[in-house]
């Protein structure tokens, strides 16, 4: 594969999160059974009217903003015809040559810590289609129009990314972002944000595209990594043995780790654009759109580099507290209530605490564990009150009880030993008991330490504090 490029392009559908439909007032809630909100509209019944939703113009206009695109103050809706059983108009409404955001761009981190800029050609308003369903119908095919006028935010992006990767890390950026700007749930088993993933091969150092094949609705970061490997493969072995690819959509099947064909790939113009007569071209005037600039919350990116300077975290720290806006919320908390201890905060958080979530399939916003109860934990780390080894004790209690720390250290006497008197007297009791070690180790077996320190640990039910243990127990075995 040394001999070939890889140039991937995605198209990231993110249904954007209003209340009701983007022409019409049908609830858009997930879940409900089939067909039940669908209306005349989404239906295109005769003599109705589509009415655009302000929320999904002024949602589309928080992203422009946010990746630093140019807002089109005149966009023009569009009809794009094509016939699927779940199309009920036998159009989707979209925006072709006029979207609302267009010559963007989003930062991504490679793996080598490296950043790249990746354009963004457009981001367009336009309603979703239905869903065909298989499952439990035998050899018939159901139709559910719920989903008929959902709004989507289409991102289009320049076709600027060279491997797998790095169109996973671009996906996950996209995603982070339009969950900070809580423009969409970003929920991708509910199909709110999935992608088309267009890749193409070319012999290395050519400056021409290749034949590209469009993988249609991925709706996982694991599947699109996979896919993309798979048709990379795929197009190379097939340009090496004589062949030529096709431009068409394909399928993944995760079962098969494989694409597979669904048809050959429509050219813009089989689809026979045009402005829908029934909608007046979309205006905004810059007070609308420096208001909507005004409601921007802190993004990703300056959100990360602020932890790195106020907290004294490393870029990897600080992006991965800051791949959520919740988990960002979250670690502030924490930091609140022990300022001293950002390293401490940022490790408990991504690591004992991320382990339990991850565990049990649950958000960091689910309630088991308030910021303000991690944080009491670490107040008895910092002031010695318990060892590392003891507060991971107190954390599994804490997690299973609902306890506070305080509480759970009350409860079962974990409170670490600082007495130095009281570690001393342990230390004695220990070399009284293994005269045998303790001339070993004075006759310079110095492995044996480690014996000493587990003996004592032992004794005190581990409660000594470690590094009050160590010092104590140098002097004690070399005198």
């Amino acid at each position: 594969m040394s001999a070939w490029e890889t140039v991937i392009g995605l198209e990231i559908h993110a249904q954007l999160a209003t209340r009701s439909k983007i022409f019409s007032g049908a609830a858009t809630a997930y879940g409900a059974a089939p067909n039940t909100q669908a209306c005349l509209v989404d239906l295109g019944y005769p003599g109705v009217l589509p009415v655009l939703n302000a929320e999904a113009v002024r949602m589309a206009v928080r992203f422009g903003l946010a990746i630093g695109a140019r807002i089109a103050r005149q966009s023009v809706f569009a009809r794009k015809n094509y016939f699927y059983p779940d199309l009920p108009k036998g159009y989707q409404i979209s925006q072709y040559e006029l979207p609302i955001v267009a010559a963007g761009s989003i930062d991504i981190v490679l793996e080598d810590g490296s950043v790249k800029r990746i354009g963004v050609t457009r981001a367009h308003l336009e309603e979703d289609a239905g869903k065909s369903l298989h499952e439990g119908l035998g050899a018939l095919t159901g139709i559910d129009l719920n989903r008929a006028g959902t709004p989507l935010i289409e991102i289009v992006s320049e076709p600027e990314m060279r491997s797998a990767k790095e169109a996973v890390a671009y996906m996950k950026k996209v995603h982070t972002l339009v969950r900070y700007l809580e423009i969409c749930d970003g929920n991708m088993q509910e199909g709110s944000f999935r992608c088309d993933a267009n890749v193409s091969v070319r012999p290395l150092g050519s400056d021409q595209f290749g034949t590209r094949a469009e993988i249609k609705n991925i709706n996982s970061f694991r599947y699109v990594e996979k896919a993309i490997q798979y048709e990379v493969a795929r197009q190379i072995e097939l340009i090496e043995s004589g062949g030529k690819v096709i431009q068409e959509t394909r399928l993944y099947d995760p079962d098969r780790g494989e694409t597979r064909s669904m048809r050959s790939k429509e050219e813009a113009n089989d689809y026979r654009y045009f402005p829908d007569p029934d909608l007046l071209p979309l205006e905004l005037d810059e007070a609308d759109i420096e208001a909507i600039r005004a409601g921007l919350p802190e993004l990703p990116d300056a959100k990360a580099s602020r932890f790195v300077s106020q907290y004294g975290l490393s870029a990897y720290d600080a992006g991965v507290l800051t791949a959520s806006r919740d988990l960002a919320d979250y670690y502030e908390a924490v930091v609140h209530a022990v300022p001293q201890q950002p390293k401490l905060a940022a490790n408990w958080v991504m690591g004992d605490l991320a382990a339990v979530l991850n565990k049990e399939g649950l958000e960091i916003g689910s309630g088991r564990l308030p910021a303000e109860r991690l944080a009491g934990l670490l107040v008895r780390i910092a002031d010695q009150t318990l060892s590392g080894k003891l507060a991971k004790e107190v954390f599994e209690s804490m997690w299973s009880s609902g306890q506070s720390a305080d509480a759970v250290i009350e409860a079962k006497g974990l409170k670490q030993i600082t007495d130095t008197s009281a570690i001393e007297q342990a230390i004695e009791a220990v070399m009284a008991k293994n005269p045998a070690q303790l001339a070993e180790y004075r006759g310079g077996k110095d492995k044996l330490f480690g014996f000493f320190v587990g003996q004592v640990m032992k004794a005190t039910q581990g409660k000594a504090n470690p590094a009050q243990l160590n010092d104590l127990l140098k002097k004690k075995l070399s005198g």
